[in-house]
C-alpha cells in the first residue's frame, strides 16, 4: 500500500476517534492531544498496517494503548501543587533587599543560645556544626557513638525551645 493510499484511508476513517478520545479522557483538550498522538503514531507506523485489515480496529487499539500508557505514567508521578497567593511575584524583575540588621540579630540570638547550652551538649553540637561526622565526634570526645547522637539530638531540642521563629 502506498503512502497516499494509506493517508486517504487513514483520514477517511479517523473521525470516529474523536468521540472515543473524549470518552476515554473526559476532557476535550486531553482528547485532542490523544487524537493527535494517535494520528502521529499511525502515520509513523504505517509499515505495520497490513492492507485489508480493519483500520478502525487498528486505530482504536493505538488510541487505547496510548491512553493506558499515559494513565500509568501519570499515576506514578507525584504532583505537588502550590496554591499560594504569592504567584504574582513569579517572573517579576524586582530586586529584593534583605534586612541585614534583622538577620544579624537572629544570628546573635542563635549563637547566644548555643553558648548557653550545658557543656555536655555544647561540645558535640559545636563539633557537629563545624562539619564533623558523628563517628569523628565520638573519637574526638572519646564517647560512644550513641551517646554523641543523643547529645546532639537533645542540644537541637533545647535550641528549638530557646530560639523562636519569626
Amino acid at each position: 500500500m502506498s503512502s497516499a493510499e494509506f493517508n486517504t484511508l487513514l483520514l477517511s476513517n479517523a473521525d470516529f476517534l474523536k468521540p472515543f478520545a473524549i470518552t476515554l479522557t473526559k476532557d476535550s483538550e486531553s482528547a485532542k492531544d490523544l487524537y493527535q498522538e494517535t494520528m502521529f503514531r499511525a502515520l509513523s507506523n504505517q509499515e505495520k498496517y497490513l492492507a485489508g485489515t480493519n483500520i478502525r480496529a487498528w486505530l482504536y487499539t493505538i488510541m487505547r494503548n496510548i491512553f493506558i500508557n499515559n494513565y500509568r505514567r501519570k499515576s506514578k508521578q507525584h504532583l505537588c501543587f502550590d496554591n499560594s497567593t504569592n504567584d504574582f511575584l513569579l517572573n517579576t524583575q524586582q530586586v529584593i533587599i534583605g534586612n541585614q540588621a534583622e538577620s544579624g540579630l537572629r544570628i546573635k540570638d542563635i549563637q547566644l543560645s548555643v553558648h548557653n547550652l550545658p557543656g555536655i551538649f555544647k561540645k558535640p553540637f559545636i563539633l557537629y556544626l563545624d562539619g564533623f561526622k558523628y563517628f569523628e565526634i565520638a573519637e574526638i570526645l572519646e564517647e560512644p557513638l550513641g551517646t554523641i547522637k543523643s547529645r546532639i539530638h537533645f542540644a537541637r531540642k533545647m535550641l528549638k525551645a530557646q530560639v523562636t521563629r519569626f
